[in-house]
């Protein structure tokens, strides 16, 4: 330790003369500047001072040792009590961590997400409170007893141990109880992810169709168009004019439209289609409580029911650039990073205005690909000059009188 303490020394003094010998140089030569930034920035000051502590807590260390050997060569009796010194730190360790368990609840507990804006998110957030309370209870008292235990029995010289090596009642007690609880807590588990995953479609009230497919490194967004139903696709359709290998022998693939964000209209049962074009992604929309893997070469399904809007959850959170986002929780790659899409939850009304804006996929190349019949494409109104004509105008002759 004491050699690579010296080595990183020497090291961190041979950088400094080198940057104030650069330093130097930039001064009179008008050279790139050198970053002469606080040392205690850097990694190496860090690495160096965990070095120094080491080294110290090992010399320490071996001089109390010797301290000891030369009271037990002189048969003087133990100069400190190891056991009593323990014990104290067993019991210091317990406050420490007491306390560390109150802050994480007070400092980190705040940083949570909001309450969950769908339907099942509701179950799911009653489900992780009451495993987090229970095993929090289990956390704390365990410790408690253990470090409590370790601090009164120490070992000391006028009382000896007790031989207990077995009881069936404790044995019974700390078998079945945690075995109770934890089928509890798989049930409540289990029912909740059928309630979620097995549910029974309303006629009156159908569910949004929504299909999302995972690349590297986006998520390309598809609604079922007027028909309400998702066309096929397959993937060797897929070419630089159809990205997606849409099967435009379908016909539920004509009216399919494209979006660069998510809207959903509140209260309103949305159905997604998750499928992937390359590797594994993972569709996670985390104040939905909606996580998903998509899988190459098969489609997942997941449906909710978002319940508040975005403009709500401002208000509730107090932050208006609030936002809803979709990302991906897998590490897809070097781009996993930037998978993310805006989601944005309004009333019926405003989604029906935003969803007539939004184009269909298909347009004249892909239906000469598929011999189909063309459209006449939109065309643009041409812009209105006659401001700036006459202005223009206006100019020219203030120009000639002067």
């Amino acid at each position: 330790m004491a050699v690579s303490a010296v080595m990183v020394t020497a090291f961190a003094s041979t950088s400094a003369y080198a940057q104030e010998a650069a330093a130097g140089a930039a001064a009179t030569a008008a050279a790139k500047p050198v970053d002469m930034g606080p040392i205690y920035k850097s990694a190496i000051f860090y690495a160096m001072l965990f070095l120094l502590l080491c080294l110290f807590i090992a010399i320490v260390g071996k001089a109390m040792r010797v301290y000891e050997l030369t009271r037990e060569a002189q048969d003087k009796p133990i100069g400190i009590n190891w056991n009593a010194v323990n014990a104290v730190l067993f019991a210091l360790f317990l406050i420490v961590g007491l306390y560390g368990v109150y802050w994480e609840y007070t400092v980190h507990g705040k940083m949570i997400l909001p309450e969950a804006a769908s339907e099942h998110g509701e179950k799911i957030d009653q489900m992780f409170n009451i495993t987090l309370i229970i095993t929090t209870i289990v956390f704390i008292l365990t410790h408690i007893f253990l470090f409590a235990f370790s601090y009164i029995y120490r070992h000391k010289g006028d009382r000896k141990a007790y031989y207990y090596p077995h009881n069936n009642t404790i044995e019974k007690i700390w078998t079945i109880t945690p075995a109770l609880v934890l089928t509890v807590l798989v049930l409540m588990g289990f029912l909740t992810w059928r309630s979620i995953f097995y549910k029974v479609e309303d006629p009156n009230n159908k569910p949004l169709s929504i299909e999302v497919t995972g690349s590297q490194f986006s998520w390309a967004i598809r609604y079922a168009g007027a028909d309400g139903v998702v066309g096929r696709k397959n993937f060797k359709l897929i070419t630089s004019q159809n990205g997606l290998g849409m099967d435009f022998t379908d016909k539920n693939n004509l009216d399919d439209q494209m979006a660069d964000e998510i809207v959903l209209p509140v209260n309103k049962p949305v159905r997604f289609t998750l499928t992937s074009k390359d590797v594994l992604h993972s569709f996670y929309m985390p104040h939905f409580r909606v996580q998903l893997n998509t899988v190459p070469g098969m489609a997942s399904y997941f449906e909710f029911t978002p319940t508040i809007t975005t403009a709500e959850m401002q208000t509730k959170v107090n932050d208006p650039a609030f936002k809803y986002v979709l990302l991906c929780a897998k590490i897809c790659g070097q781009g996993h990073f930037n998978m993310q899409k805006t989601v944005r939850v309004v009333s019926q009304e405003e989604y029906n205005e935003w969803i007539k804006k939004q184009p269909v996929y298909i347009n004249n190349d892909l239906r000469k690909e598929f011999n189909l019949p063309l459209v006449a494409e939109p065309v643009t109104a041409p812009a209105d000059t006659t401001v700036k004509d006459s202005a223009a105008v206006t100019t020219n002759q203030l120009a000639l009188k002067n």
